[in-house]
């Protein structure tokens, strides 16, 4: 996609509700502003995912906007890759990853093999992959060794810790 243009989204197929974002269009680029890295940044279909899914979590579900952080640098063996958001426990521990893709980009093993080696830094107890028309959420058992997915994103007070 082009930065010029608005993000190519059918939302007959879009599953997350409508959002309030704060959208600019600047030197012919449009941009959204991010509340949690509290800038503008350029209007990709994955970015219009994340806005979208960040004031869902917000709104509806109860997760507080400073227990979480979009773009969390992370160094995974000898590389530094970027987790697209992470929900933080009360204690400052990753609670959740959250991995986005852009709608035409289908969620396949591969996207949650990225996931895993995210949290193979973090030790998250929940992940999340999201394209805006599909939402896949797993709870980690670092005790069983064992992965459970979940028929929906839970609400912030279910696994607050």
């Amino acid at each position: 996609m082009k930065g010029s243009q608005f993000p190519q989204i059918d939302f007959s197929k879009f599953i997350l509700p409508p959002a309030d974002l704060k959208i600019v269009r600047r030197n012919g680029v449009f941009r959204v502003f991010d509340p949690l890295r509290k800038d503008y940044f350029c209007l990709t279909d994955e970015e219009f995912v994340r806005q979208v899914f960040v004031q869902w979590l917000i709104n509806d579900l109860g997760y507080p906007p400073s227990l979480m952080a979009n773009e969390i640098g992370i160094r995974l063996n000898d590389t530094y890759k970027r987790c697209d958001t992470v929900i933080f426990s009360s204690q400052s521990d990753p609670l959740m990853i959250v991995e986005y893709k852009a709608p035409s980009v289908k969620v396949t093993q591969e996207v949650f093999n990225q996931i895993v080696r995210y949290n193979m830094a973090l030790k998250a107890d929940f992940l999340v992959v999201s394209n805006g028309y599909c939402n896949f959420c797993c709870e980690v058992n670092y005790e069983e060794n064992t992965v459970h997915f979940l028929d929906r994103v839970p609400f912030y007070n279910d696994i607050k810790k």
